[in-house]
This record gives structure tokens, C-alpha cells and sequence, in this order.
């Protein structure tokens, strides 16, 4: 019988690492910081009082992001059944994605510069839907490749039994 709840499944997960989190927030900086100098040059400029609501708006948006992004990485988590690979993220809007082994044409690993700083990696997985949005985010490289060949692997493995 399955379970009430489609999001508890009796599994291994895995969860990414928090370094993840600090990347994101760091990318979120990058777009924030020159937007509040920004925001806070006419009310600095001017006098005009009202004015520090647009900078006050940018840091109410900075210390959402401080609690939200952690939060969403830490509910970020993947696990590896014997014929499919999940991928659980969200909090609110939750999302279980489920990648049989056997649909999987290639898997890829990227990172950007962040990334690389942080020492994460991204795994991507292409199937041959369009729609497919298969990733684990947040991975340490060699996590990250073992991962890939893992995945590869199983996915001849499965497809070659077609």
C-alpha cells in the first residue's frame, strides 16, 4: 500500500552540502549590495525622507533571502533506488522528481566560477523528455563525478535491457 503522503518515502537521503547555500547567497549579494548603494544614493542626495523606503525595501529583501535560502538547501535531497534516482527539493511547494535509470541519455557536471570558489558542483541529468527537470545542486566535485559515472552507468545498464 502506498503512503498517504507521497513525499515520505522509508529511504536513504542524501543531502546536499550547506556550502550550497553559501554560494546562493553570494550570488544574491552580487545583485543586491550594488541595488541597495543604489536605492540609498537619492535619499543620501536629495534629504528626501521617503526615499529610504526603496533602501529599506532592498534590506527587507536581503534578510528574507538570509532566512530562506538556507532553508530551501537544507530541504534539498536526492537518493539512489536500484531502477530510478529521486530528487526531493521545496518547502512550501515541494517537488519529487523520479528519474528511472533507463530514460537517462547523458549526465552532466557543472560549475560556475562561485561554484568552483565554494568547491560545489552541479549534476545535470538529460532524458528524453523536454520537460525533464532532473538536478542535484550543491554536490562536492568528487561526490559530483562519482555521482555522474554512477548514474551512467546504470543508465546503459537499463537501456541496453531495452
Amino acid at each position: 500500500m502506498a503512503p498517504a503522503d507521497p513525499f515520505t518515502l522509508n529511504l536513504t537521503w542524501t543531502q546536499v552540502s550547506p556550502r550550497l547555500a553559501a554560494a546562493r547567497l553570494t550570488v544574491a549579494a552580487l545583485w543586491l549590495v550594488p541595488l541597495l548603494v543604489v536605492a540609498a544614493l537619492p535619499p543620501l542626495l536629495s534629504g528626501v525622507v521617503w526615499w529610504w523606503f526603496l533602501a529599506a525595501a532592498v534590506v527587507l529583501i536581503m534578510l528574507w533571502l538570509l532566512w530562506l535560502i538556507p532553508r530551501q538547501v537544507g530541504a534539498l535531497r536526492y537518493a539512489e533506488r536500484e531502477d530510478d534516482l529521486l530528487i526531493r527539493r521545496g518547502i512550501m511547494f515541494r517537488t519529487l522528481v523520479v528519474v528511472p535509470y533507463g530514460r537517462m541519455q547523458f549526465v552532466d557536471v557543472k560549475a560556475g566560477p562561485i561554484d568552483r570558489a565554494m568547491g560545489i558542483a552541479r549534476v545535470q541529468l538529460h532524458t528524453a523528455s523536454t520537460s525533464s527537470d532532473a538536478w542535484i545542486a550543491g554536490l562536492a566535485p568528487a561526490e559530483a563525478a562519482r555521482l555522474r559515472e554512477r548514474l551512467a552507468s546504470r543508465g546503459e545498464a537499463r537501456l541496453a535491457g531495452l
